[in-house]
């Protein structure tokens, strides 16, 4: 019998790799099963995805469509396909052609060897050179604070088995990461090298302010390591304090010096200040987060959707079905 593979894939700022986009995807993946189905999630694109996305639609019953009401980003936008998707199979790829679609029968094929999630390395990346070296940078930083290793040559691009997407589906945190949830989650998984090419158009919407963000939310929903920081500097300074004024104290009443005045004071005084401040900023960070979780709010919201059964909506989540 053959499986049925749905491929995901969010749109933003790609309008004219779409249909070359579809014409590799379908010719890829009739080589494995003639049962697929093709969802692109419109992340409130700037220019005319959505437009053809309903044509593609419209020409192939395979195709479905889902326009979110507004930018939620790109992990919510994959969170919106998985939910939507049937397949035994899921490939969630990007949509600017730099992850090619003629990887997808490698991924399917090493993925029945016995792995329930299959990761594309990109071995030689075709980005520019900035974007290698913030993609690097955010990923040290990452592992230093989640004391974790994180290869930066591996993206989105993936293939991962149902039972997977129906866990990974029941998280439902606001701060999302597609392949660390995937990671956490434990099963069985491994990577395969696949070519790399140059984006079809546009160019990444992941700034350095971007990149800023997504590291302080990854790193806060991930980790408590930077709370464990503020306290080892927190006891640290008040050690190097009580040693320093004991040897005030020294100075004063066994070699006959007297302490220096307000400078040494008001110096120690904004240190102090600097570091309380920024101690309350990370736990003010990870209040915001708490904020956030508990205002229980949706990852994303559909505005409209095309190719779908009339009537048709995913299945509640375990959280969903709490809520009602």
């Amino acid at each position: 019998m053959n499986p049925t593979i749905s491929v995901v894939t969010p749109v933003y700022g790609c309008d004219g790799c779409l249909k070359e986009l579809y014409t590799r995807i379908k010719q890829a993946v009739e080589a494995i099963s003639p049962s697929f189905e093709i969802i692109m999630v419109n992340d409130e694109s700037p220019d005319p995805s959505w437009q053809t996305i309903q044509a593609l639609a419209k020409k192939d019953a395979r195709v479905k469509g889902i326009a979110l009401s507004r930018n939620f980003g790109q992990h919510s936008a994959i969170t919106a396909g998985l939910d939507y998707s049937t397949g035994d199979w899921v490939v969630v790829m990007d949509c600017d052609l730099q992850d090619q679609p003629e990887e997808i029968k490698s991924l399917y094929y090493k993925a029945q060897e016995g792995y329930d999630i299959v990761f594309a390395r990109r071995a030689k990346r075709k980005d520019t050179w900035l974007k290698r070296m913030q993609s690097k940078l955010f990923y040290k930083v990452y592992d230093y604070f989640t004391e974790g290793t994180t290869d930066a040559s591996i993206a989105n691009f993936s293939i991962c088995s149902r039972s997977v997407v129906d866990q990974l589906c029941l998280l439902r945190e606001k701060s999302r990461s597609y392949p660390l949830f995937l990671k956490w989650l434990g099963f069985k998984w491994t990577v395969i090298d696949v070519k790399h090419a140059a984006r079809g158009e546009g160019k990444s919407s992941y700034n350095w302010s971007k990149l800023i963000n997504l590291a302080i939310d990854s790193i806060v929903s991930q980790s408590n390591k930077p709370l464990r920081l503020s306290i080892t500097f927190g006891f640290g300074i008040a050690l190097f304090s009580l040693i320093y004024g004991l040897f005030l104290i020294y100075k004063y009443f066994f070699l006959y010096q007297p302490v220096a005045g307000w400078t040494s004071v008001m110096v120690s005084l904004y240190f102090l200040g600097g570091l309380t401040f920024a101690n309350l900023g990370i736990i003010g960070l990870y209040i915001g987060k708490i904020f956030d979780e508990t205002k229980d709010r949706p990852l994303y919201v559909v505005r409209t959707k095309i190719g779908f059964d009339q009537g048709y909506e995913p299945l509640l989540t375990t959280h969903e079905k709490k809520k009602g």
